[in-house]
């Protein structure tokens, strides 16, 4: 996937034209004809300036409605800034909602796109290769040919090229990356890292402790069971109920194999029987349940709450249902449980080299075949793609056509 940044000093004489020049582009230098080779991806003018396509926004609202692809130039980098080509760069529920302008986090609008207009950039998850960078930045580590993650959100990852700052990136080290996808290296910042932080920061859980979560099929969840399973912990599953029972077994099925303990319906979860069975797999309740993993709320959040041991953790990262979460002041007063809020976002930004050492540690386990993300759509970006086709791309997610995680992947851009 690495480009090569093409330069002035590669144009080459027409008289000495090789065979491989066919599909020279011919420009005119200080009077004379020279031609220059187009680069694999097309993304360095013979000027050093970067040429680059983004899905943009002037406005908040629906996706369809004001995302549009823009063209913009991006001029060579000195000091502490950096050229990247973007390689992957998902689709996350998250974006969608800072484009609705009704996510926490804001993106950045600037009219450093060349708009007369500020505009900003969707997306806040992705990695992306280093083609060109200042002096500066070399100083601060970084190299051609590095992979880097965005260090916080409301970067602006659905882009073939950006420019950025050293202090705006966090670098894969090469032992990191190797055996890497782009799709996997693209995909590590946000479910895995919030699974693993929240398995390992309210709760001292050791193996053979349990825990319980909902949306137990999301990135997240299956994030969870994963690393549960390398780590030796025991979890409790819950999914959402399905008319299709067949469909209902086969989900149930496919998270056991991944390493989950016990996998429920909420429905189950509601039911009259629920703490016999809970009993049932905690050897007669002498194992506590003292985590607990929350991202849809309403009833069947709460029905959670209550299986969980005196002095358990509830961490709330999500509400999926638009419900309020209900809080039983027995659960406070007589079971001490402690409720908290997780936000990966705000945990990047506070806790940058933790999450560097979080990155890796997934991709470790990655590289080895003990983790896997939740299944992909690969989504072909190159430079002649139609921001129409992009844009209905980015809907579809929305609208929930897509069996797996959309994914940008960048081929010749």
């Amino acid at each position: 996937m690495a480009s090569r940044a093409l330069r002035s000093s590669l144009a080459i004489s027409k008289t000495s034209l090789a065979p491989s020049l066919c599909h020279a582009r011919p420009i005119a230098l200080h009077g004379h004809t020279t031609y220059v080779r187009h680069s694999q991806t097309r993304s360095i003018s013979a000027y050093g300036y970067t040429q680059a396509k983004a899905l943009t926004f002037q406005d908040y609202g629906e996706p369809p409605s004001v995302l549009s692809l823009h063209k913009h130039s991006i001029s060579p980098p000195h000091g502490d800034q950096l050229t990247l080509r973007f390689l992957a760069s998902p689709i996350n529920p998250a974006d969608i909602n800072q484009i609705q302008g009704v996510y926490p986090s804001k993106p950045t609008f600037t009219t450093a796109l060349g708009t007369p207009n500020p505009i900003a950039v969707g997306g806040n998850e992705g990695v992306a290769e280093v083609i060109a960078l200042g002096d500066k930045a070399k100083s601060a580590g970084f190299k051609r040919g590095d992979w880097v993650i965005m260090k916080a959100p409301g970067f602006g990852t659905w882009r073939t090229h950006a420019s950025a700052t050293s202090g705006q990136l966090l670098k894969l080290e090469e032992h990191a990356r190797e055996g890497i996808t782009p799709i996997q290296a693209g995909t590590v910042s946000v479910n895995p890292c919030t699974a693993y932080r929240m398995l390992r920061d309210f709760s001292l859980l050791k193996e053979g402790d349990w825990f319980i979560q909902n949306g137990a099929n999301s990135g997240v969840g299956r994030a969870a069971i994963q690393l549960a399973r390398e780590w030796g912990l025991k979890s409790v599953n819950v999914i959402r109920a399905r008319k299709d029972r067949a469909a209902e077994d086969k989900l149930k099925q496919e998270l056991k194999e991944i390493g989950a303990t016990v996998v429920i319906t909420d429905s189950e979860l509601q039911s009259q029987g629920i703490k016999d069975m809970a009993k049932e797999w905690t050897n007669g309740g002498k194992e506590p349940i003292s985590l607990a993993l929350n991202c849809v709320n309403g009833k069947a959040a709460t029905a959670m709450a209550k299986l969980l041991s005196s002095g358990a953790h509830y961490v709330t990262y999500g509400a999926m249902s638009k419900q309020p979460l209900t809080i039983p002041a027995s659960l406070l007063i007589f079971k001490d449980i402690h409720f908290h809020g997780y936000w990966v976002s705000r945990w990047s930004e506070q806790h940058p080299e933790e999450k560097k050492k979080t990155v890796e540690e997934v991709l470790d386990l990655t590289r080895r075949g003990k983790f896997k993300d939740m299944p992909v759509d690969e989504i072909k970006w190159d430079w002649e793609t139609p921001g129409e086709e992009l844009v209905a791309k980015v809907k579809d997610t929305l609208e929930g056509y897509r069996e797996g995680k959309g994914v940008f992947v960048f081929g010749q851009t």
